[in-house]
């Protein structure tokens, strides 16, 4: 059977972001606004990550396989830019 160019592939995004709904030190609300600016085309999932100990105490990120922490929203996103892979 032979595929056509019409067909469209489904691509798997090239970053995948999660952050905790629950977490105390962050709001998602102005968090997804910037993680969006951050790596625009980003999955980023919104649910409890059973991570209660470190959420419980400071702001985290979870992007492509690593944890990354910090006191604040923004700190957390300064030490995830690097883990932001990029299409070129």
């Amino acid at each position: 059977m032979e595929t056509t160019n019409n067909e469209q592939e489904q691509v798997a995004p090239l970053n995948d972001i999660r952050i905790c709904d629950q977490c105390r030190h962050m709001r998602v609300k102005t968090m997804l606004p910037k993680l969006q600016k951050m790596a625009p085309g980003a999955e980023i999932k919104v649910a409890c990550k059973s991570y209660c100990g470190h959420c419980d105490r400071r702001v985290f990120i979870y992007i492509n396989g690593r944890y990354v922490t910090a006191p604040t929203e923004d700190e957390a996103i300064e030490k995830a830019r690097p883990y932001v892979k990029s299409s070129i």
